[in-house]
């Protein structure tokens, strides 16, 4: 339970240093991802560790959340490389209005 624990830490920290350090809005959903699933480590770390499995249940909901984030997010990306190559953050201010 320990070492579970201890990794989802570490890919949630990991995660955490991915969104704040870059500036690339591809890398950023990555970083995301990332921490979704370090959530999703835990509850079904925790889940295993009591016996049920309403832990297992509740990740695939998060899961279903990480599909839907990922499809805007993919779609902010498109239409931002419409206007302009690259996908930076600073970018996205030309999609206002």
């Amino acid at each position: 339970m320990d070492v579970v624990l201890a990794l989802s830490a570490v890919l949630f920290g990991i995660g955490v240093f991915g969104f704040l350090a870059r500036r690339n809005i591809l890398l950023m959903l990555v970083s995301v991802e990332i921490m979704l699933n370090a959530v999703n480590l835990s509850l079904v770390g925790f889940s295993q560790h009591h016996g049920d499995s309403r832990g297992q249940v509740l990740a695939l909901f998060v899961i279903a959340v990480a599909a839907a984030e990922a499809g805007v997010g993919l779609g902010l990306i498109i239409a931002l490389n419409r206007n302009k190559p690259g996908a930076h953050v600073a970018d996205l201010i030309q999609l206002k209005g």
